[in-house]
C-alpha cells in the first residue's frame, strides 16, 4: 500500500488557496468558479484524473512533473491550474473526502441492518480504490491505546518506498469520533461524524468489537486497497484482505 503525504497542512492549502482566490476574484478555486475553454476544460479534467491516480499510485508524495506526464500536458499547464501542489492536494483529498461521505450516508439510508450498512460501506470504499487517495488528516488519528497499543498511521513522504510508518499521537475516546482540528476542512468532519454513526449502530446492535473505533474503520479502508499493477489481481486481493478484516472487526459470543 502507498499511503505517503506531501508535507500537507491545512493552514498551507489555505494560504495556497487564497492565492488561487485571489487571482480568480472569488471565495472559491478559480478551477471551480471561473468559466474554461474547451480545450481548458478538458485539460483540467486531465489533471484531476491524472492526478488522482498518480497519487493512488505513489501517494501524495508523487511529484507534480509525474501528475503532468500522466495527463499528457506540461507541467506549466498543472501549474496554471494549481499554483501549488498543496492546493491540488487539497482538491483531490476533498473530493474524495466527499465522495465516502456520500457512500456513508447511502450505507446509513439503504442498510437496516447495522453490519450490514457498516460492511456496505467498507467494501464499496475498498471496491473504489478510497484508501489511497484518504486525506492526510482522516489519519492522523490515533485510538486510546493505555501502554503503546497499535497507531493510526501518520502519512510521511518517503519517495521510492511502499512504506507506513505507525507515528504516536494524542489519544481519543475509543467511543468517541477522532477530534479534527478547527482548521480542517468541514468535511473531514462530516465523514468522520457519518462514519461515526455507522460505529454506533453496529456496536449497540453487539455485531462489532466494543474496542473499534471510527479510526480502525479508516485504517481498514487505507489497509485494504493495495496498488497493484494488474487491476484483477488488485479487485481479488482488496476482496480477500477485506473479507478477514472484517472478520477481526466482528464481536465474537462471549
Amino acid at each position: 500500500m502507498h499511503v505517503q503525504d506531501s508535507h500537507w497542512s491545512p493552514a498551507s492549502a489555505v494560504a495556497a488557496g487564497a492565492m488561487t482566490m485571489s487571482a480568480a476574484g472569488s471565495g472559491r478555486d478559480a478551477s471551480r468558479t471561473t468559466p474554461l475553454r474547451v480545450d481548458a476544460q478538458r485539460n483540467l479534467e486531465h489533471v484531476l484524473r491524472a492526478a488522482r491516480e498518480v497519487f493512488g499510485e505513489l501517494g501524495y508524495g508523487a511529484p507534480m512533473e509525474d501528475v503532468a506526464r500522466r495527463a499528457r500536458v506540461g507541467v506549466g499547464t498543472v501549474y496554471r491550474r494549481f499554483p501549488s501542489k498543496d492546493v491540488l492536494v487539497r482538491r483531490i483529498a476533498e473530493e474524495e473526502t466527499s465522495r465516502l461521505t456520500d457512500q456513508a450516508r447511502a450505507a446509513l439510508g439503504q442498510e437496516d441492518e447495522p453490519w450490514s450498512a457498516l460492511s456496505r460501506f467498507l467494501r464499496t470504499s475498498v471496491a473504489s480504490g478510497a484508501g489511497r487517495l484518504l486525506p492526510p488528516q482522516v489519519l492522523r488519528v490515533s485510538v486510546e491505546d493505555g501502554a503503546g497499543g497499535p497507531r493510526v498511521p501518520q502519512q510521511r513522504t518517503q519517495p521510492g518506498t511502499t512504506e507506513l510508518r505507525l507515528v504516536p499521537d494524542q489519544p481519543v475516546a475509543v467511543a468517541a469520533v477522532p477530534a479534527v482540528a478547527a482548521e480542517d476542512d468541514a468535511g473531514t468532519a462530516a465523514l468522520l461524524e457519518v462514519v461515526g454513526r455507522l460505529v454506533d449502530r453496529a456496536r449497540a446492535a453487539g455485531e462489532l468489537r466494543a474496542d473499534v473505533s471510527v479510526s480502525d474503520v479508516l485504517l481498514v479502508i487505507a489497509t485494504a486497497a493495495p496498488s497493484l499493477p494488474d487491476a484483477a489481481q488488485q479487485a481479488a486481493a482488496s476482496a480477500r484482505l477485506l473479507d478477514i478484516l472484517l472478520e477481526g472487526l466482528r464481536s465474537r459470543p462471549a
